[in-house]
């Protein structure tokens, strides 16, 4: 869907839409497991720069829910994770900031984006929302054990077969000295 400025111009647009699985890009990290739910309203702000400079902002404000898997930071194995989130975003047209001087910004006007073109697709805010809300990592549970370092195993289905005895670098000198002393 995409809001054009020509038809925001005329009267905001509500919208309420469902992405299914695969149709929207959230990259390799994230599995969409349930249909994205979004609804909300795009109007268009207009704001005066200057005495004859009118800006024409878009607004788009609204929800946005899924289910996502996720791979476990420890074992690798498949975590599912509702996402939801809220939004109120800013839609600036690109360049129509530029040419000012250098100069102080307020928190809002740090919270704006910039769109080329005559709109902005809605699948793009909604790639954006869910991948600011969705979690940077999680684990299948709390006291979730990992892999083993040196062959790979799930240590949560059970202690793997290793005897890799691994040595502290920093305990070398120590043992020259016990070894020397023993002579």
């Amino acid at each position: 869907m995409l809001f054009e400025i020509k038809d925001l111009e005329l009267e905001p647009i509500d919208f309420a839409e469902e992405f299914a699985p695969g149709l929207i890009d959230l990259g390799p990290e994230y599995r969409q497991r349930t249909p994205i739910k979004t609804s909300g309203r795009a109007d268009l702000v207009e704001e005066h720069h200057g005495k004859h400079k009118i800006i024409q902002d878009i607004r788009v404000k609204g929800r946005v829910a899924t289910s996502l898997e996720l791979s476990c930071a420890r074992c690798l194995e498949p975590v599912e994770q509702d996402v939801e989130r809220e939004f109120d975003l800013l839609y600036r047209p690109l360049g129509a900031d530029a040419g000012r001087d250098e100069m102080s910004i307020t928190d809002a006007e740090a919270e704006i984006s910039y769109y080329q073109g005559e709109g902005i697709q809605l699948e793009d805010v909604v790639r954006e929302q869910l991948l600011l809300a969705a979690p940077l990592k999680v684990t299948c549970q709390e006291n979730c054990k990992g892999l083993c370092p040196h062959c790979g195993k799930n240590l949560n289905e059970g202690q793997c077969d290793c005897t890799v005895e691994v040595e502290e670098p920093r305990w070398s000198a120590l043992k020259e000295i016990r070894g020397k002393l023993a002579h």
